[in-house]
């Protein structure tokens, strides 16, 4: 259970970064 615990952490971190890389794409692109 900690390993799927920890990918799913892990998951949650890497879809964060990729929204606010997005995010800070558009941001630029305006």
């Amino acid at each position: 259970m900690e390993l799927d615990t920890n990918n799913h952490s892990v998951f949650l971190l890497y879809y964060h970064l990729v929204l606010v890389t997005k995010y800070r794409r558009q941001v630029i692109d305006d």
